[in-house]
């Protein structure tokens, strides 16, 4: 028998495959980036210099991430360890219509700032300073060329090649459509990115996104402005190649909601893979969710492939001040955020014709919104007037007399960013939360990470749901056993996105993450701030429980121990970028494989 030296051995861990399959104590050996073997017996540790004792820890596939932001972030600090540092080893890029793929730094700026909440002119930095690249396959060298942490796969932004072709002005006004070479050159430069491997192509119909800068501002994100026709040659190339659409709907317009579900289907051509924005139980309305399961359910039994994207932890945002995205989806709280101006934007927060129309909107209880306008549901957590602190905007109206509307924006004026406020908007309901966990028409996502900066932090949002479910199970009402939960944040990701992650079995990619169940404990909730140098020092929100996660490695390589990034990570290229329907090898390691006796699942 052939004497096997391991880079990594992982000893006497649960061992999770990501398959949904059960779980069992066993050791792993890692060589040459991937798993050489999973062993009933104890693997000979002789000549191996990294041995891991994971005795009462799960060891499974790191997390797959299929909705964030990092498009801008990646290119200054590619090794992203904001999400890495909490199991997460594969994250998408290009969500929400929105990629660096075409457009240059000023257009970035202008579609990332506003509506993503990352300071413009930091977008535009980032952006000029790193771009090398014209084509998809140009892109992912860039990348490539980076020391990535985690595996990113992408989606290429509709608003993007909008915008590069059509230019940004144009491609935001409702009377003018691209030219047949326009659109001719968009469906040249998805075929493009699809050629590169690409998973698909993300689009947006929701109007509340708005664009930052001067020229456009407060205009809807270049999605929103195509027609049906120029949408229809774009998904017609998705569904050829089997490719997923990822879009928001216009969730005012329900025709347009329905449609974005029916158009998953096979009718008289091939089904089109569909992600859609978001499954979410919204305190605005707690009846939408229960339309949601059944609407997917539907498509997918008439042979369409439809998903849902969800959260699964409660949806808790933070504010300074009035500068929070939920302000957009009603016409006062647009004109606010419409003013960059301090001075311009308090003249309209003392206009007493103002306040009427933003009490008018407040007081509204009709149509479809996402933000509940419920001022005795906003705690003050920060303020320089410390009496205010620990109250919600409602009980300080109480307090003074006034309306909650009047209390907020008397605040807003006295101390402006400097007051912070919080609540929560959706997934408030445990029980909720459970059905749709285990809902099969909807995926594990929306995480939004690197986005947002100051409005929340979910990088640790698997591990959320991971405690849920071993709580659940404690308490005698498990709904989902951990296997499942591992498999729908892993494998089942990565399978429907067709990218080479997600599984922790012979031959697979080394990448995982060892996790304590006896610390996924009240901490994963704490309030944690960590500045972005890229970002000038901006603090962000982040997530800290570093006792959760033990071990995380990518490509073979350990980029986290003991919940803290180690000095490879970010400094040496560990990630790659994943091309659908392709096996990738780790870095600096040989593709695939390499002796059949070296990697063999020990019975």
């Amino acid at each position: 028998m052939t004497f096997v030296t391991y880079d990594t051995i992982i000893r006497n861990g649960r061992w999770f495959d990501g398959t949904g399959a059960p779980s069992g104590i066993r050791d792993i050996g890692i060589k040459d980036g991937r798993v050489a073997v999973v062993s009933l017996r104890p693997l000979d540790v002789t000549g191996c210099d990294d041995v891991v004792d994971a005795g009462g820890k799960w060891v499974m596939p790191g997390m797959v991430d299929i909705h964030t932001h990092y498009d801008v972030e990646v290119l200054g600090g590619p090794g992203l360890p904001e999400s890495v540092r909490h199991g997460v080893t594969t994250i998408l890029l290009g969500s929400c219509s929105l990629s660096t793929i075409h457009v240059d730094g000023s257009d970035a700026g202008d579609l990332f700032g506003r509506v993503e909440a990352i300071p413009r002119e930091h977008v535009i930095a980032a952006v000029d300073g790193a771009k090398t690249w014209n084509t998809a396959d140009q892109y992912i060298q860039a990348l490539e060329s980076r020391p990535l942490g985690p595996n990113i796969a992408a989606f290429i932004g509709h608003s993007d090649m909008r915008t590069a072709v059509m230019g940004l002005d144009r491609a935001t006004r409702d009377d003018v459509r691209p030219s047949a070479t326009q659109q001719a050159e968009m469906e040249r430069m998805l075929a493009e990115a699809l050629d590169a491997g690409f998973v698909g192509m993300s689009s947006m119909q929701l109007l509340f996104d708005k664009i930052d800068g001067d020229t456009c501002r407060s205009r809807t994100l270049p999605s929103t402005y195509a027609k049906p026709r120029e949408l229809r040659r774009l998904k017609s190339l998705l569904r050829k190649r089997g490719r997923v659409l990822q879009s928001g709907p216009d969730i005012q317009n329900p025709v347009n909601l329905l449609s974005q579900v029916v158009q998953s289907l096979p009718v008289l051509r091939d089904k089109l893979k569909t992600s859609l924005l978001s499954a979410a139980d919204v305190k605005s309305n707690p009846f939408a969710i229960l339309l949601l399961g059944p609407l997917a359910k539907a498509a997918n039994t008439f042979g369409g492939d439809f998903r849902w994207q969800h959260l699964p932890v409660p949806f808790e945002v933070y504010a300074d001040g009035i500068d929070l995205v939920v302000f957009e989806e009603f016409g006062s709280g647009a004109a606010a955020l419409h003013l960059r101006d301090e001075v311009e934007r308090n003249t309209l927060l003392k206009d007493e014709n103002y306040r009427r129309q933003f009490r008018k909107d407040y007081d509204t209880k009709y149509g479809v919104r996402v933000w509940h306008r419920d001022f005795f549901d906003a705690d003050i957590v920060g303020c320089p007037d410390e009496s205010v602190v620990g109250k919600s905007f409602g009980q300080v109206g109480k307090d003074r007399g006034l309306h909650p509307v009047d209390a907020f924006l008397d605040l807003v004026l006295e101390h402006g960013t400097a007051l912070r406020w919080r609540t929560t908007i959706s997934n408030h309901r445990p029980e909720v939360l459970k059905k749709l966990a285990k809902d099969p028409g909807i995926q594990m996502g929306f995480s939004d990470a690197g986005a947002h900066l100051r409005n929340m932090a979910f990088y640790n949002s698997g591990l959320r749901l991971l405690r849920h479910v071993r709580d659940a199970q404690r308490s005698g009402r498990s709904f989902m056993s951990v296997e499942q939960a591992v498999h729908r944040m892993t494998g089942e990701l990565a399978d429907w996105y067709q990218i080479d992650a997600g599984h922790l079995r012979v031959g697979d990619r080394a990448d995982l993450v060892v996790v304590d169940p006896a610390h996924l404990d009240s901490r994963l909730d704490d309030y944690a701030e960590e500045p972005v140098e890229q970002y000038g020092g901006l603090s962000r929100m982040v997530n800290r429980n570093n006792e959760a996660v033990e071990l995380v490695l990518i490509g073979g390589r350990a980029v986290v121990r003991d919940g803290e990034p180690t000095p490879v990570l970010g400094v040496q290229r560990t990630g790659s970028f994943l091309r659908v329907g392709r096996t990738t090898p780790a870095p600096g390691t040989t593709p695939g494989p390499t002796k059949e006796s070296e990697l063999a699942h020990v019975n």
